[in-house]
């Protein structure tokens, strides 16, 4: 096998040559790591490249093969790279901000400690907009990340850069987090998978408002069993996430086997959340994975209720708590803060206490709404942008056009589908659903009903079987593909 084949070769798979002794972690990180650099110039994908914590890792999961025996953690050896915005012991991490430059954390947070223990070896921090305020990865501290296919396109946020990492072959699993639609937006932008799994799920460690929270952290991968092993291990409860407790096992591995038929499944189609426009390229996508689902036996409905944006409501809660937490740092450092983040941060602080209230209101409304159609179908299916990746110079606050014609805002019209379901706490899947005309993947999201991540798994798994994905690659500058 080359090295450019063992790049792309997926994480279960890597796991096992590894157990087999087929390949050594140390030269899997090290060809991991001399491919990050190479790839740097053209796609800016990484905040700090962890060489020495990589080796080290790698070195001590060779110690553990040699030795053998049937109790070896399920990642041995097999890299992945974290956002920046989740915490790692001894490597910096910045939040993609200058005012946190040279913060370098005392310890792991609990998703990238809960790797380390499986015996996976961390890489790198990808790149995030500053504090994961928008889609758009860029922030002063470090510039713009590009599409892996085509570098004039962003690569998607906030988890843009492990998006972009994942996708080009620079690591087969990366950590994202997810308060909007952060993982599932690059996910699709970047043609991987993204999971949002059910909220506390996967517990968030760090979140500033722990009872009110709908940010989460979770896998990005190529495949579909490649992110079911991930949330296999992510996944469980943890003292300082309120959401964690109580929740059932899941046996994410097995589901994403994909085995046997969809009869009597009862699958919601909603082609709109709230918005007016879709290319119709990606509606055609979704429609032909809509025909995989019932030639597998599902019965699939269009749910066409009407249904309001829930981005205004959404902003609401997310800008106040951006005042809660940054209003400090735009005296010292307002001229250094992304313009969209102080713009975000100044507008947060024009809200009532009963604006807020009222938000908070509307989400529990969504969410009873959002029961009801679980009480009549097994899952909902949706688009998961609404176009393909916008042009990485295009104005945040600029209106975005699909098909030819004006849709409005980016937050309503790009990524309408995300939103809804961090403010119910649902899970969802975004896999890709083919490559349009610009040479772009669309994506095509599963939302399952609560603890529903088995079910959710299983369907993905099937349409990925049918309309496989994971031997496309990007051609990037410095990289062989």
């Amino acid at each position: 096998m080359n090295e450019t084949e063992l790049a792309y070769t997926s994480a279960v798979d890597l796991a096992a040559m590894i157990r087999k002794r087929d390949v050594s972690p140390v030269e899997v990180a090290e060809l991991f790591l001399t491919r990050i650099k190479a790839s740097q110039p053209a796609l800016n994908a990484f905040l700090a490249i962890a060489g020495e914590r990589a080796v080290a890792e790698a070195r001590a999961a060779e110690a553990l093969v040699m030795r053998g025996g049937a109790d070896l953690p399920p990642l041995l050896g097999v890299p992945y790279t974290v956002k920046d915005l989740i915490d790692t012991e001894g490597v910096r991490t910045t939040y993609a901000s200058l005012a946190l430059a040279d913060n370098i954390p005392a310890a792991d947070g609990v998703t990238v400690a809960r790797m380390k223990q499986s015996g996976a070896v961390m890489l790198a921090k990808t790149t995030t907009p500053e504090f994961g305020h928008k889609p758009m990865n860029e922030a002063p501290i470090f510039g713009k990340t590009h599409n892996p296919w085509d570098l004039q396109r962003t690569c998607g946020g906030s988890s843009g850069g492990s998006g972009a990492a994942v996708a080009a072959g620079l690591g087969p699993l990366s950590i994202g987090t997810d308060a909007g639609g952060s993982t599932r937006i690059p996910a699709a932008c970047c043609g991987i998978v993204g999971i949002k799994a059910t909220l506390g799920r996967v517990p968030h460690d760090i979140a500033p408002d722990a009872f009110g929270n709908f940010a989460n952290q979770g896998p990005m991968a190529r495949t579909v069993a490649d992110a079911a092993l991930m949330l296999q291990v992510l996944s469980g409860s943890d003292p300082r996430d309120p959401h964690s407790h109580g929740l059932p096992d899941g046996n994410y591995v097995a589901a994403a086997r994909g085995e046997g038929d969809l009869k009597g499944l009862r699958v919601a189609w909603r082609p709109r959340m709230g918005n007016r426009l879709v290319d119709p390229e990606i509606l055609a996508a979704c429609e032909d994975m809509l025909s995989v689902l019932r030639d597998l036996g599902a019965v699939v409905e269009e749910l066409d209720e009407p249904l309001e944006n829930a981005e205004p409501h959404w902003l609401v809660i997310t800008q106040s708590l951006w005042v809660a937490r940054f209003e400090h740092l735009l005296d010292k450092w307002g001229d250094k803060l992304t313009p969209t983040l102080a713009r975000g941060i100044k507008e947060g602080a024009d809200y009532t206490a009963v604006e807020l209230q009222r938000a908070v209101v509307w989400r529990t409304q969504l969410f009873r709404r959002v029961q009801q159609w679980f009480g009549q179908h097994d899952l909902l299916v949706t688009p998961t942008l609404a176009r393909t990746a916008l042009d990485i110079d295009h104005d945040f606050y600029a209106p975005v056009r699909i098909a030819g014609e004006e849709a409005g805002s980016i937050r309503q019209n790009w990524y309408p589908y995300t939103h809804p379901f961090n403010m119910t706490g649902h899970p969802a899947i975004t896999i890709p659903c083919g490559w349009m005309s610009d040479g772009l993947p669309a994506a095509f999201q599963i939302v399952g009903p609560l603890m529903g991540e088995e079910r959710m798994l299983r369907v993905a798994a099937m349409l990925e079987a049918a309309r496989p994905w994971a031997h496309k690659r990007p051609s990037v500058p410095g990289l062989n593909v």
